[in-house]
């Protein structure tokens, strides 16, 4: 199996605390807040940057900084909510959440046309993610009751989780971030 470009891998925590656990959804709401005033930028980014590539041939360095910080960001506060991850989410510093994107080459990896239908050929992927993403509500369900009583996060479980991130990732660089044209693989595993 070919590799995809996009990846994530999130470390697998030995043992989770169990009273944050409980209070996850109201610790979370600050830096949600932060998150919602910054991403606002980023998501009209994603057509400028279309229109970058379709008119220009160019995806400018700083804009590919600034969409990445973002969903790095994101994803940091994602693991936490889904009780992957105890320490509450950096602005900055990486954690425990590791992505990689790489910064496209527009002329050689990506095709001029391809941000016109990208947001069309995602439409399966969205279809089933929506529907792997209420296994992983029940399954974060099920994991903080795992950690109320044992201090763990199931293993089973965080490779779900984790699989599902990094396939919502692969489909976020492919169709809002436009860093590949490879299309995402339907799969959760690496």
């Amino acid at each position: 199996m070919q590799e995809y470009p996009v990846n994530l891998k999130i470390d697998y925590p030995e043992s989770s605390d169990r009273l944050t656990a409980v209070f996850r959804l109201i610790l979370v709401i600050p830096i949600i807040i932060i998150l919602a005033l910054i991403s606002t930028y980023a998501e009209a980014l994603s057509f400028a940057i279309a229109m970058m590539i379709l008119f220009k041939e160019k995806y400018p360095k700083w804009w590919f900084d600034w969409n990445i910080g973002i969903t790095k960001f994101a994803y940091r506060i994602v693991a936490y909510v889904f009780l992957m991850r105890d320490e509450y989410p950096s602005t900055d510093d990486d954690q425990s959440v590791h992505l990689t994107i790489p910064f496209p080459d527009v002329k050689q990896d990506l095709k001029r046309w391809m941000p016109l239908v990208k947001w069309i050929l995602v439409i399966p992927h969205i279809i089933a993610l929506i529907i792997i993403f209420i296994g992983v509500v029940l399954g974060t369900i099920f994991a903080l009751i795992a950690i109320l009583f044992t201090g763990k996060y199931p293993i089973a479980i965080f490779r779900f989780n984790e699989g599902f991130l990094r396939w919502s990732l692969r489909v976020s660089a492919f169709a809002l971030l436009l860093t590949t044209d490879k299309y995402p693989p339907f799969r959760l595993s690496e």
